[in-house]
């Protein structure tokens, strides 16, 4: 067959989807296989088998990560890998990760039947805990891979129940002992790609079946605390007051506006926690501390909403008479991704014929951390309604399809264009 008339097999697919879904499914319709429970152990064990049923090298390393390598023709070019994760937040959906690791799959099978040779060696990754999890440690695998996560950082770590980190890493084949033996260097790849719901409504809105990403999203956090005066609530005349809540509230309306003013339609700004003291009803509120998020597919953008946030702080700090402290969280810079596995993406998708838009990633991935070691792309497929970590989330299969094909020949184009 020519490589041009090459396609994935979409009701093989949706029947992988359908078979995978299976573990992990509560009485809600939702799936409960956060990582290193029985079922995501399970799906786990699924997933090896099913890789196992191909002539392919699999290998779990030292962080759990599942691998399975398919050799190329030239043995000493570096691999071209592409993945994502199968496990999920509670109560999650079937496609949030788990579509990336069976489009892999899918792609496999397909290179298999139809004979296929690339000149690279290819290897399907299923990364280990990508989702918050009760261990805290979130994109466990790809950390691992990239040494951004070390040995040091799994010591005692335990879940709520008390059960240490390092032995339910050895549950799923990992090994906390020689931990740095999971790290790949540079040398290693040639590129990485991901196949992952939108997780908004973008693409749908759009009539657009398949979403390129240019970046994914940068995170900055902060704690913000807000210091005014208790009193009584009803003696204390309104203009007597330095209330730390209605101060606060004005800060955090003042960060929404910013947000919405701002030429990027993608920067996005959250409160989603917030404690106040000493929390009574006939007390005015002394403190008030909340966590505040940005995120934007570039550190300039970020930047400049800091920047008129902090004036509109000083303003209402100063008219209200209250306090403010800051701290820095979290400051993790946006990850764009590779110029030429983006043009790449765009031709083949033109090539089958399906409309294509270039789009920034506004929640975390693995991909985000493959960046720093080897060039990285994604693919987004959309998502109905919107809808992501819930037991709604769904994307229809002609897309999925869709987006299958285009990774398919972005592989096959890239194995002839890099390192040549």
């Amino acid at each position: 067959m020519e490589l041009t008339k090459v396609r994935i097999h979409s009701a093989r697919l949706q029947t992988s989807i359908e078979q995978l879904a299976v573990f992990g499914r509560n009485e809600k319709g939702g799936l409960d296989r956060t990582t290193f429970t029985p079922a995501e152990l399970a799906a786990r064990e699924w997933l090896k088998q099913q890789l196992q049923e191909l002539p392919l090298d699999v290998k779990i390393d030292q962080a759990a990560n599942i691998w399975a390598k398919r050799s190329g023709t030239e043995k000493t070019l570096p691999v071209i890998a592409f993945g994502s994760h199968i496990d999920t937040v509670p109560n999650g959906g079937k496609y949030d990760g788990a579509l990336g690791v069976l489009t892999a799959l899918e792609i496999m099978r397909v290179l298999e039947e139809e004979n296929i040779q690339t000149r690279h060696p290819l290897e399907l990754v299923s990364f280990t805990a990508e989702e918050p999890n009760p261990f805290g440690l979130s994109t466990f695998g790809s950390r691992a891979l990239t040494k951004k996560l070390t040995r040091k950082d799994l010591e005692g770590v335990k879940d709520p129940e008390g059960r240490l980190l390092t032995e339910a890493l050895k549950s799923a084949g990992g090994d906390a002992e020689h931990f740095e033996k999971a790290v790949r260097t540079p040398e290693e790849f040639s590129a990485f790609l991901e196949v992952h719901i939108e997780q908004g409504k973008r693409l749908l809105n759009r009539h657009i079946p398949v979403g390129i990403v240019t970046a994914i999203t940068g995170i900055y956090r902060e704690e913000v605390m807000v210091v005014g005066e208790a009193n009584h609530a009803g003696t204390t005349l309104m203009e007597d007051r330095k209330d730390a809540l209605t101060a606060a509230s004005e800060i955090i309306l003042a960060l929404e506006t910013v947000c919405r003013q701002h030429r990027a339609n993608e920067v996005v700004g959250t409160v989603g926690k917030i404690t106040v003291r000493p929390n009574a009803a006939n007390i005015i509120p002394e403190e008030v501390t909340f966590t505040l998020e940005i995120r934007g597919k570039m550190r300039e953008e970020i930047q400049e909403v800091i920047s008129a946030w902090q004036e509109r702080v000083k303003e209402i700090k100063n008219l209200r008479c209250v306090q403010v402290e800051r701290r820095v969280l979290l400051d993790q810079a946006p990850a764009p991704m590779d110029g030429q596995v983006i043009q790449v993406m765009q031709k083949q998708a033109g090539i089958l014929g399906y409309p294509s838009h270039l789009l920034g990633s506004m929640a975390g991935h693995d991909a985000a951390h493959m960046t720093s070691i080897t060039r990285s792309g994604m693919l987004f497929v959309p998502s109905i309604g919107g809808k992501s970590h819930c037991p709604d989330e769904e994307s229809r299969i002609e897309d999925i399809e869709k987006a299958a094909n285009v990774l398919l020949h972005t592989i096959l184009e890239l194995d002839q264009q890099l390192d040549s």
